[in-house]
């Protein structure tokens, strides 16, 4: 951070009127050459990255090259309309280069004061989705009322509840963490509640559980739809009235603990199947945080890897654009977990150099989720991937059509003499068919300017199949 504030770098040639004066809580730089622009990225942490569109050597490589420097900066653009053509995890805003002072002093505002919770929370990214999780840590963690987190297996939730614990007044008190999932019944209960001397096999002597270990401070509750009712039970009270017994004991045990529970479903088909308690249910989720898959919040992913190489090897590794767009697109099933993952595989298999296209379309085959029918990886644009399936599907649904044809006609009675059926009674819906795929590619040629290639990857067909069968179009 700079001394006066956080950094917002200014790609311009001309005064703004809204920047006059400066930007209050940051330091503003201006960089008039991409050069200069470069240059103030790899010195300092940036903020705020605002393009002027009008500027004659803004294009689209300059962003992405920078966004591949500094993926957690925020990206504006100044522009008359937002008909920009970036991904939609590189560009957070785009504001009307007559934008009123007030209005940029509050959206600047705002957004300085949610990256500073991000980086408070230990939260790495920059999604709405993970903006709005840091607003309601904010919000939550100075009252004491139970939270329910709901979200995917490896998104984070632990994350989050040690954020709530870190960050109220029982900071200063233990955070105890168990996996409801992870343990027997029994075992469940003499951990969270403790157990007398012989109150089963092997208990040679009291001991302590987490409500009474944790007093003051909080217990994080993670998959608590795993619990069983009987269990619930005692949870609830320990919830309500501060008390509890331990396991064989008569003693009842007082306690002062914040709950934060975790699931990574929600529970309402669990309550309308009796396996759990909606009392419980309603008293855990006084305050809910949602989190979402990495699949829902692309604009986290390249923070994320950036964020785990530093972590792994002090420094930031280069991605070649490629292997940028299919890690974003990648579905990540194990979220910040299975990028994590990614990265400690890429520090021992390739700990040099760019990560390059094959090194992601290699990672992204080993998990399994490599789409086989396909002639490339699924990493693609939604655009480039439908135009793709519907061509698969068209030339299937041709086949399963010329399959049903024929076995229709094998079963025809003879239209002449000897049993013979005439073999062109069909051929407009062959004709159909034809003209259907002939559309379509000629729809993808169009869409791409007149690029083969570029059409034929999008299809998913070789450029010479494609040559062929504009050739036989054109023959027609």
């Amino acid at each position: 951070m700079n001394p006066v504030g956080p950094t917002i770098l200014l790609f311009a040639q001309k005064e703004y009127p809204f920047l006059q004066g400066g930007v209050p809580e940051a330091h503003l730089v201006v960089a008039a050459e991409p050069a200069e622009l470069m240059e103030t990225v790899k010195q300092d942490h940036v903020a705020i990255i605002m393009f002027d569109t009008a500027h004659p050597k803004f294009n689209d490589s300059l962003v992405m090259r920078i966004y591949r420097r500094t993926p957690n900066s925020e990206f504006w653009l100044l522009a008359d309309s937002d008909g920009h053509r970036f991904p939609e995890y590189v560009v957070d805003a785009v504001l009307p280069p007559g934008i009123e002072r007030g209005e940029f002093e509050k959206k600047t505002s705002t957004c300085l004061r949610v990256k500073a919770l991000l980086e408070e929370y230990h939260l790495v990214g920059k999604s709405p989705q993970l903006k709005r999780t840091a607003d309601m840590i904010a919000q939550v963690a100075p009252t004491d009322i139970s939270t329910l987190i709901i979200g995917p297996s490896g998104s984070g939730k632990e994350l989050v509840a040690r954020a709530v614990h870190q960050h109220s007044a029982r900071r200063t008190k233990p955070f105890v963490a168990v996996n409801c999932g992870a343990l027997a019944e029994g075992l469940l209960e003499s951990e969270l509640f403790g157990h007398e001397k012989g109150s089963f096999t092997g208990a040679i002597g009291r001991r302590e559980g987490i409500f009474k270990r944790a007093d003051g401070g909080t217990v994080f509750l993670d998959e608590i739809g795993e619990t069983t009712p009987a269990l619930q039970v005692k949870l609830l009270r320990a919830l309500e009235e501060g008390s509890f017994y331990r396991v064989g004991g008569e003693e009842i045990v007082h306690t002062n603990v914040r709950i934060v529970a975790a699931t990574n479903r929600e529970l309402t088909e669990a309550i309308a199947e009796g396996r759990f308690r909606e009392d419980l249910y309603y008293r855990l989720g006084t305050f809910r945080i949602n989190l979402t898959g990495l699949h829902e919040r692309k604009a986290d992913i390249i923070p994320l890897i950036n964020h785990f190489f530093i972590e792994q090897t002090g420094a930031t590794r280069g991605l070649s654009e490629r292997a940028m767009e299919l890690l974003t697109n990648f579905g990540w099933p194990g979220n910040v977990r299975q990028v994590k993952n990614f990265v400690s595989r890429v520090v021992v298999s390739a700990p040099e150099g760019e990560i390059s296209e094959q090194l992601a379309t290699q990672f992204m085959e080993e998990q399994g989720y490599v789409e086989r029918n396909l002639p490339v990886v699924t990493g693609k644009t939604p655009q480039q991937a439908e135009f793709q399936l519907i061509y698969q599907a068209l030339l299937s649904l041709g086949q399963e059509v010329r399959i049903l044809r024929d076995l229709i006609v094998d079963n025809l009675p003879s239209r002449r003499a000897g049993g013979m059926v005439d073999a062109n009674v069909h051929d407009g819906d062959s004709g159909t068919m034809e003209k259907m795929e002939e559309d379509l590619i000629r729809q993808t040629l169009a869409s791409v300017g007149g690029n083969r290639r570029e059409a034929a990857r999008r299809l998913g067909i070789g450029e010479r199949t494609l040559y062929r069968k504009l050739k036989k179009f054109d023959s027609d």
